[in-house]
């Protein structure tokens, strides 16, 4: 199980790779990387997909100072920290502390 200590262990610059899929998506949606840093930093897991390949991964919840909600999926794998993709989650998917997924979604 990925514990968001092991995430901050390996939140660095030196240890962080981003898909290119992240990348793209990150663009689109305006979320810059220091935003995605600070966000697994202060985040909260609440999903965990330990099937995923190549690496576990999970699902990050962060709130910000300005009451912005940003998910994030991000693995671990090697030593190093797989950034997988961002956004923003949507309203229609979640219950209003954007941790829970709404019911038959």
């Amino acid at each position: 199980m990925i514990t968001i200590e092991k995430l901050c262990e390996v939140c660095h610059d030196d240890t962080i790779r981003m898909t290119q899929h992240m990348a793209l998506r990150c663009e689109e949606r305006g979320i810059e990387y220091e935003t995605i840093k600070k966000a697994i930093q202060n985040g909260e897991i609440i999903e965990q997909y330990p099937s995923d390949y190549p690496y576990p991964s999970c699902l990050i919840f962060h709130r910000s100072e300005s009451n912005k909600y940003l998910h994030i999926v991000a693995g671990l794998g090697e030593g190093l920290l797989w950034l997988i993709t961002a956004y923003y989650p949507d309203a229609d998917e979640w219950e209003n502390d954007y941790k829970t997924r709404k019911a038959g979604i």
